[in-house]
């Protein structure tokens, strides 16, 4: 099972939902690490033992980074990126809330290109929509659907243009899933050329404070 993990939830506050992340860790794609929407402003103990914990494990980590649209400074979003992988070791990088537009491509490059500098092995965009197609030739993985169940088996739609790219290149983030339907969303976004996946059943405003149950096979 390919799963991109985003789990917003503090350790201290559940953590046996981070136990059994840490369990699963073998069965992840990666962890996107996000302490204070972003790294904060100091190392947060309980963060720096789960992501020790994570990459004994073998999971890949991935650093929150809000983009804003392309609205953020690219100079606060690169300091970002510095202080998680001072503080967590982090293997790449997860962009949120990316530009999707043809206009916003050249400056989403220049960004791309200049965290990869920074050892970046891993880029992960998330416009939460299918961008211009230029966007999925720049990253490792490009999340194309973010949005709620109901959303998802009634109003999506998937351009020709992904044809083109191999499914491990897609990501579709799906929450609000009914419990008993998890393995069916895996099995949707496989089916709508995503090889990975993260569908979890919470609901905003953070439907990701829980771990999906998708792992709970993992961990028995």
């Amino acid at each position: 099972m390919n799963l991109l993990i985003p789990l917003y939830v503090h350790p201290a506050e559940d953590p046996g939902a981070w136990h059994r992340l840490i369990a699963a860790a073998a069965r992840t794609h990666a962890v996107v690490l996000n302490p204070a929407s972003g790294p904060g402003t100091a190392p947060d103990p309980a963060f720096t033992a789960a992501a020790r914990a994570l990459r004994s494990a073998g999971a890949r980590l991935l650093a929150y980074v809000d983009t804003d649209y392309g609205v953020r400074d690219r100079a606060d979003i690169t300091d970002d990126l510095r202080r998680y992988q001072a503080w967590y070791r982090t293997d790449g990088c997860f962009l949120d809330r990316v530009t999707a537009t043809p206009q916003g491509l050249p400056a989403c490059r220049r960004l791309v290109r200049e965290i990869r500098r920074l050892g970046a092995a891993t880029v992960v965009l998330n416009p939460g929509v299918h961008p211009a197609p230029g966007y999925a030739r720049l990253a490792d993985l490009t999340v194309t659907f973010e949005g709620h169940w109901s959303t998802y088996v009634s109003a999506f739609t998937r351009p020709a243009w992904t044809g083109r790219h191999p499914p491990d290149r897609f990501c579709h983030l799906v929450y609000g899933v009914p419990e008993v339907l998890v393995p069916l969303a895996v099995r949707t976004a496989h089916e709508r050329g995503a090889a990975v996946c993260g569908p979890v059943t919470g609901e905003p405003p953070n439907p990701w404070a829980a771990l999906t149950p998708a792992l709970a096979e993992a961990v028995g």
